[in-house]
């Protein structure tokens, strides 16, 4: 059972909302839509390695806040509500030095003022690269 408030929401259509964002800067783009993840991928490149050659750990931390911003947004109504995040962590559990990474956002809750997303990015190799969780706000539009 699809967790989106628009049922025949596609990955075609949420690739819309992103240019002249971060998310178009740094590349990010839009994979895949299934009936309770989406998923995105990253290159890992001049605009999202730190000093060292590998990943750098806020680009990691943008990666899994698109993917669960963009998520909330699709499970609420837009006339309605909309999403903010509150926090988000992150573990950097193997680096990434070249390629893509891949991340994938499910929800661990889902309620009326408040979502909680897992974000689990891994390399090309699907070796897991970074785990976080995302909380966010789930806002009254004031008409």
């Amino acid at each position: 059972m699809s967790i989106w408030f628009e049922k025949k929401l596609s990955v075609e259509q949420l690739k819309s909302f992103t240019p002249d964002t971060m998310v178009h800067h740094l590349g990010i783009e839009l994979m895949d839509l299934g009936e309770d993840f989406l998923k995105a991928k990253m290159p890992v490149d001049h605009r999202t390695r730190q000093v060292y050659g590998i990943l750098h750990g806020g680009a990691s931390c943008v990666l899994a806040e698109t993917l669960g911003s963009i998520a909330s947004a699709l499970v609420v109504d837009h006339t309605k509500f909309y999403c903010v995040g509150l926090e988000i962590n992150a573990n950097h559990i193997h680096a990434a030095r070249e390629g893509y990474v891949v991340g994938i956002a499910k929800p661990l809750h889902l309620g009326s003022t408040t979502h909680v997303w897992d974000i689990k990015i891994y390399n090309e190799k699907e070796k897991l690269t970074c785990v976080s969780r995302l909380t966010v706000a789930i806002l009254a539009r004031k008409n």
